[in-house]
Order: structure tokens, then C-alpha cells, then sequence
């Protein structure tokens, strides 16, 4: 049953990188596997689990009941995800449906494609450190659409969007979620982790930046104008502008409110769209339903991409039920066992398995097995951990928050991003790590 677990992920693993060739789509095979991990969990609790440590923890006791209790608390942490997602995700599309985004598109006036690259990975960078990789890979997703029309295009500006959202969530305390259980949990503090990962995260996007600027020629086609569909005037500038402000705001305040409340950060983002809910009644409160429900949350809510979150779900699902039934934590300690020591090693190592699986067992794992003790907080390894892990997920498109979101909102095929993109990431992820060793060792 341990094996099968294993099986199973690894098979659901496969059917996700080759959807277009199976023609099944990812959120039925990510929903199934992560359903059979758990089943096949629940059945074989006794042979899987055994006298594991989390069961001795738990008190002994019946199996399933242990199990039950797992799912419920791992569901809780897939759900604040998941609201958060969905919530950022319709704040988002309510900006598109006012046509905000082009406050910002307008002001982009080069079609150059080396140019736009730059700007657009450097804004993401930073607009990732001070959001986090997941709202912004949102947003970005976005306004990516209005930029540009052919799909190769896109999904190359996508996929390089993804590298630029993880290496500025990796030097914030607030930028990705495995810095802010470091953050919360005390190895690290604010001020410190962004002063030692800032240059190496740096790296890790300005390295494939330089590298294209060298292979990627030519000039990016905007998309055309899409006619109004809806018999009434167009959205007034006021509208326009108000939207877009509120919205961007709220997602910039979030990070704002979960420190001023120890709040979870998807109450901010829910602060966020019932703010923006209401606001939008306010000001389209009196006009004709059937003309501009588009622009309300409700309609909105049509147009987001439901899919991609069951996808969410599925995936979280799968890799919870493998740390739950200890595979994860087995891994752990084959690489403590092997790399005994070598603290550079190990977590490089971990920040490449975090692009296979989710990055939040992995960190969680690392920072059940290592003391304080041993390692104190802001020690070199607690630093390097905050890099490898926000950074090494961008070598596969569903090895982050950020890539999943992307993956999901702009249909980007999984075998089109590990020939496209993954070696510029690699590249990347070991410039960063190689200037963090030399610097520290």
C-alpha cells in the first residue's frame, strides 16, 4: 500500500505532463490521484502508517481516526489556498471586465520582445515581493492577455513570468508561503532573510534575462480589439480608474492586514473583493441587469476558471496524502542520511524535489527534522532553505503556486514548458545558489 501511493502519484504525475497527448484534462487526473492517495491511505492505514512517529504523536489509537483528523487538517490548509486563489482570481477579472488593465497596457508602448521581457519580469519581481508569487502570477496572467496575441509568444512571456514570481517571493518574508512559515516560525527574520537572498534571487532572473537578450529576436503582436458585445456606453475613465485602484489596492493591502490582524492572508483578499463587491453595486447599482451584469462580482464569477482550482485542489490532495503517509518524510531523511552535513547540498537538492512536489511539506519537513539548537535562527541554513525552496519550484510549470495559477489561467502545456523553459529556470536557480555558497562559505 506504501508503494501504491507512490504508483499512484507518479502515474497521475505522468497523466498531468501529457494531457494534450491523452486528452484528459489535468484537473480530472490531479482530482483522481489526489482521491486514490487518500483511499488507498485509508485502506492500508495500518500497513502504511504502522508505529510511525505522527501516530505515536497522535496517542496510538484507531488508525482512521488519526487519518480523518490529517485530512481535515491538511483540507484546512488546502482551503485557504484555494479561497484565496479564487478570491484574487475574481478581483482580477473584475478589473479585466472594467477594462482597467489597460491603465497599465497603455503605458507599454514597445513591441519589442527582448524589452518587454525585461520590463515585465522586473516588474513582476518586485510587484512578487510585495504581493506574493501566487496574486501576482495572477495579475500578471492578465495583463499578458492584452499584450499579446500569438500563443507561443504568450506562453514563452508566461513561463518566464513564472522564474521572475518566484525569485521575488523568495527574498520577502511575505513573497511566497514557504518564507512566511520560516518567517512565522522564527529561523528567520524580515529584515535579515531580504538583506542575504535579495542578490541570488536577483540572479536567478537576470541570468535567463541576459541569456535571452542574446537568442529572443523580433516583435510581439498586440491583440485586436474585441468589440463590445453589450448594447450600452463603454466604461467611463471614472469607472475604469476606480476599479482598478480599489483592486489593485486590496491586493496590496493583504499582506498589510495579515500583519497588523495574524490573520490568514485569504481573509485579507476576502476583505479585498467584498470591498470591491460593493463598490461595484454602488456605482452600476442603477443601470440595466441584463446589460451590465458582466461588470458585477457575479458575473465575474462566470468567468473564472473553475477548473484550475479543482486542479489546485487535486494536486495539494495528492501531496498531502504522500506526507501524511510519511513518503515525504522518508525522502527527507534518505537525503539527511546520504548528504549528511552538507547543508548546500540538501537544500538544493530539496528546492529541485519541490518542483515535483509541493514546496510546503518539503520546508515543513525540514523544519521538523533540523533543530534550532543546531541550526539558530538566520543561520546560513535556514537562509539557503528560503532560496532553494521559493526558487527551485520554477523548474516545472506545476512546481509552484505561481505555475499552477499560470499553467491553469493560460493553458500552458506541461512537455511545451520543460522544453521551453526549464533549463532557462535551472540556470537560474543554480546562478543564485552558486553566489549564495561563494558568498558564504
Amino acid at each position: 500500500m506504501y508503494v501504491l501511493m507512490i504508483i499512484i502519484f507518479v502515474v497521475g504525475y505522468a497523466a498531468i505532463a501529457f494531457e494534450h497527448n491523452i486528452h484528459v484534462d489535468k484537473a480530472a487526473s490531479a482530482l483522481l490521484t489526489g482521491v486514490l492517495c487518500w483511499t488507498v491511505l485509508m485502506i492500508g492505514g495500518e500497513a502504511i502508517l504502522g508505529d510511525s512517529q505522527a501516530l505515536v504523536a497522535h496517542g496510538g489509537g484507531d488508525v482512521s481516526h488519526f487519518i480523518g483528523a490529517e485530512l481535515k487538517h491538511h483540507l484546512a490548509e488546502i482551503a485557504e489556498i484555494l479561497f484565496f486563489l479564487l478570491g484574487a482570481m475574481t478581483i482580477v477579472e473584475l478589473i479585466d471586465a472594467h477594462e482597467g488593465f489597460s491603465i497599465v497596457t497603455d503605458k507599454i508602448t514597445t513591441t519589442n520582445k527582448v524589452k518587454l521581457l525585461w520590463i515585465l519580469s522586473i516588474v513582476t519581481f518586485f510587484f512578487s515581493a510585495a504581493l506574493d508569487n501566487l496574486t501576482t502570477s495572477i495579475v500578471m496572467a492578465a495583463l499578458l492577455k492584452k499584450l499579446i496575441k500569438d500563443k507561443e509568444d504568450l506562453w514563452f512571456f508566461a513561463g518566464v513570468i513564472v522564474i521572475a514570481a518566484n525569485a521575488g517571493g523568495a527574498w520577502s518574508p511575505i513573497g511566497d508561503v514557504t518564507t512566511i512559515m520560516l518567517w512565522i516560525g522564527e529561523q528567520v527574520t524580515a529584515g535579515n532573510i531580504i538583506v542575504s537572498i535579495f542578490i541570488p534571487s536577483l540572479l536567478c532572473i537576470l541570468i535567463p534575462l541576459g541569456i535571452l537578450t542574446f537568442t529572443l529576436k523580433g516583435n510581439i503582436e498586440r491583440p485586436e480589439e474585441v468589440a463590445d458585445i453589450y448594447d450600452h456606453e463603454p466604461v467611463t475613465n471614472f469607472e475604469k480608474r476606480l476599479v482598478f485602484f480599489v483592486g489593485v489596492g486590496m491586493l496590496l493591502f493583504v499582506p498589510v492586514f495579515k500583519t497588523i490582524t495574524h490573520l490568514p492572508p485569504y481573509l485579507g483578499i476576502m476583505l479585498g473583493l467584498g470591498t470591491l463587491w460593493l463598490i461595484t453595486e454602488i456605482i452600476h447599482g442603477t443601470k440595466d441587469d441584463e446589460h451590465y451584469s458582466h461588470l458585477t462580482v457575479v458575473g465575474t464569477l462566470r468567468q473564472v476558471d473553475v477548473p484550475s482550482v479543482l486542479f489546485f485542489l487535486g494536486i495539494l490532495l495528492a501531496v498531502h496524502s504522500l506526507q501524511t503517509g510519511g513518503q515525504l518524510g522518508a525522502m527527507a531523511g534518505i537525503l539527511d542520511d546520504t548528504f549528511k552535513g552538507d547543508i548546500y547540498v540538501i537544500n538544493v537538492l530539496i528546492g529541485l524535489l519541490s518542483a515535483i512536489v509541493d514546496n510546503v511539506p518539503l520546508v515543513a519537513g525540514a523544519m521538523g527534522m533540523y533543530s534550532m539548537d543546531v541550526y539558530p535562527q538566520d543561520s546560513v541554513f535556514w537562509e539557503f532553505l528560503a532560496y532553494c525552496a521559493g526558487t527551485g519550484g520554477s523548474a516545472l510549470i506545476i512546481g509552484s503556486a505561481a505555475g499552477v495559477a499560470i499553467m491553469g489561467i493560460l493553458k500552458i502545456d506541461f512537455i511545451w514548458y520543460l522544453k521551453k523553459i526549464s533549463w532557462l529556470a535551472l540556470i537560474g536557480y543554480f546562478a543564485g545558489a552558486a553566489f549564495y555558497y561563494f558568498s558564504n562559505s
